[in-house]
């Protein structure tokens, strides 16, 4: 008897790409079940009005969190978390379904994906490697670790992989990765801190320009002319930033209060 397969798609406003997302693994899945956490931009309407789709709401709180409680909403045994900005291809919805038909043995799998740049493909860099579990059985897989993104633990640890890629369209332009990137790096900072993770000098100075270095010569950056060069400075410069919001949590000064006669100066400057 075939396996039946629950593909949830945890999402808050991605009206611009859920349609294609869903209709990515509307073939594929026994079940969709759509995890929002606040959308105002119509994609919750958009989700209900689908008679594929099964859609339940909570607060964001980080991405584990709110997965691990979406997690065990699925009615099928087996579940597959993608992003409103992946795909999932042909190739990919195939080897799915024969991985979880016929394989006994595995209770998740590492899946790689194709990562894309403004839509341009990426080749190099650490965004060429990226390997995650998002395949497994229900009651064996739930987040763990303290990253917003955080990574699937399967209890039983048997896991395989699969070969094709899912697609990943992560960044169509550098204002929404902007967005993305103070929530990411505000909250790497927050979770160190209250580990009780000191600022270093040290790793402020270095750690950015070995990123870099890493990224673009040791992984090949350069290979991806301007796509990977962009890479390797966006990935130096988080690096960098995790590290100044780290020592601002430590060290920042509150702003005191600007004198009222500053302010009219100010206008009377600006007018």
């Amino acid at each position: 008897m075939p396996a039946k397969l629950t593909v949830l798609l945890t999402c808050k406003d991605e009206r611009s790409n859920i349609g294609p997302c869903l209709d990515s693994v509307a073939g594929l899945a026994d079940e969709i079940l759509v995890a929002d956490s606040g959308s105002t931009d119509g994609t919750l309407e958009y989700a209900r009005s689908r008679p594929d789709c099964r859609v339940i709401e909570r607060e964001y709180i980080t991405a584990g969190d709110f997965k691990n409680w979406a997690i065990p909403q699925a009615s099928c045994e087996w579940v597959l978390i993608i992003d409103a900005d992946e795909r999932v291809s042909p190739a990919l919805a195939a080897e799915i379904r024969k991985a979880i038909d016929s394989n006994p043995d595995c209770d998740g799998y590492w899946l790689g994906r194709a990562n894309h740049l403004m839509g341009h493909r990426v080749h190099y860099t650490d965004w060429a490697r990226d390997q995650l579990v998002r395949l497994f059985r229900r009651d064996q897989g739930r987040y763990e670790g303290p990253s917003d993104h955080g990574n699937v633990k399967v209890r039983s640890e048997r896991c395989g992989s699969l070969t094709a890629l899912l697609d990943h369209y992560t960044l169509w332009s550098w204002a929404t990765y902007l967005h993305k990137f103070d929530r990411y790096t505000r909250v790497q900072a927050e979770q160190w801190y209250a580990r009780g993770r000191r600022p270093s000098y040290a790793r402020m100075l270095f750690s950015p320009p070995l990123r870099f270095f890493r990224d673009y010569i040791l992984h090949r950056g350069c290979l991806d002319g301007m796509v990977g060069l962009q890479i390797s400075w966006m990935s130096a410069f988080y690096t960098f930033m995790k590290q100044a919001r780290l020592w601002e949590l430590h060290h920042g000064l509150q702003q005191k209060d600007v004198e009222p006669e500053a302010i009219a100066k100010a206008e009377r400057r600006a007018a």
